[in-house]
C-alpha cells in the first residue's frame, strides 16, 4: 500500500483523534452479551480537585509527519456548569490530501461532572456536518444534520451514566488513578455507543512539546455496541497509551492510537492557565 493510500485511509481516524484530544476519549477479542451495562463502572465523581481554566494547543502526528492541530479553551460557565470549546484542522500533506475542519464544544455538570450537551461541526472536502446531543440521565438523543441531506437523522439511546468525550475526561482524572486500576465507561460522542474499559499502567517521566512531566500511563481498549445491543471489537481501533500530567491538574499530555495503517499520536504543545496571567 502506497503512502498516500494509507494516509487517506486514515481520515476518518484521524478524525476522531481530534475529537479525542478535546475531550479526552475514542478491541477486545470477543464480543460481549446483552448484559454488558452491569460491566461498568458506576462510582460518583472523585474528590480530586477540579480542573483550572485553561488554553491548551495539540500537534498530531502519523508515519513521522505532523498531520493536524487543535485548539481547546476548558473553563467554568453558568448554572455549575464545566464548558469544553475547541477546534481542529488538518495541516500540511494532510491538509492537502484531505481538508478537515473541527468545532466542539461541551457542557458538563460542574458538580456531578455528567455531561448535559455536545454540539460539533465537521468539514470534510466541503461536505459539512453538524451533530447536537442531549444528555439526561436515562440516555442521549442526537441530532446529525448533514449537508446533502434535507431530513435530519434523529437518535436516541436508552442508558443510565452515559458520557462524551469531555466529561469522561472530566470523570477519569477526578477518580484516584492507583496503579492497576480499571475503569469500564459507556461514551457516546456523537451518534454511536463505545464501551472504553482504562487500565492504570503507573508512573512515568514523560517528555512533550510543552516540556517535562511526571505521567500517569494508562491503557484504553475500545468497544462498539452494535445494533443487537451487543459489544464487538472496533474495526479500525486497536488500542491505545494515554499520559496525564501526574498533578494537580492531570492535563492530557498524549495519546498513541494503534489503528489499522500504524500509529496516529497526538501531543501537548502548550498550555496557559488564566491564573498564570
Amino acid at each position: 500500500m502506497s503512502r498516500l493510500s494509507r494516509l487517506l485511509l486514515t481520515r476518518s481516524v484521524f478524525g476522531v483523534s481530534l475529537l479525542t484530544t478535546l475531550g479526552l476519549f475514542p478491541s477486545q477479542e470477543t464480543k460481549g452479551g446483552p448484559d454488558w451495562a452491569s460491566t461498568l463502572t458506576h462510582d460518583s465523581r472523585g474528590n480530586f480537585p477540579d480542573p483550572r481554566t485553561a488554553h491548551a494547543t495539540y500537534v498530531y502526528g502519523w508515519s513521522g509527519i505532523t498531520a493536524g492541530t487543535s485548539e481547546a479553551y476548558f473553563h467554568r460557565g453558568g448554572q455549575q456548569t464545566f464548558v469544553l470549546e475547541g477546534k481542529g484542522r488538518t495541516v500540511g500533506l494532510a491538509r492537502i490530501l484531505w481538508k478537515f475542519d473541527l468545532s466542539y464544544r461541551s457542557v458538563a455538570n460542574a458538580q456531578t461532572l455528567r455531561p448535559l450537551e455536545t454540539h460539533q461541526i465537521e468539514t470534510a472536502r466541503g461536505k459539512r456536518i453538524e451533530t447536537n446531543v442531549k444528555y439526561s440521565g436515562a440516555g442521549v438523543s442526537s441530532t446529525r444534520t448533514e449537508a446533502n441531506r434535507a431530513t435530519p437523522t434523529v437518535k436516541d439511546f436508552a442508558l443510565e451514566n452515559l458520557y462524551d468525550l469531555h466529561s469522561v475526561f472530566l470523570y477519569l482524572r477526578s477518580q484516584p488513578l492507583r496503579d492497576r486500576s480499571v475503569y469500564r465507561v459507556a461514551v457516546y460522542p456523537a451518534n454511536s455507543v463505545y464501551v472504553a474499559t482504562v487500565t492504570v499502567m503507573g508512573r512515568e517521566h514523560l517528555r512533550v512539546r510543552s516540556g517535562n512531566y511526571n505521567a500517569i500511563k494508562m491503557d484504553l481498549k475500545l468497544q462498539r455496541v452494535n445494533k443487537k445491543n451487543e459489544l464487538e471489537p472496533h474495526r479500525k481501533f486497536k488500542r491505545a497509551n494515554i499520559w496525564l500530567s501526574d498533578d494537580n491538574d492531570r492535563v492530557l499530555l498524549r495519546i498513541e492510537s494503534q489503528i489499522f495503517v500504524g500509529t496516529v499520536t497526538a501531543e501537548l504543545q502548550s498550555i496557559r492557565f488564566d491564573n498564570d496571567q
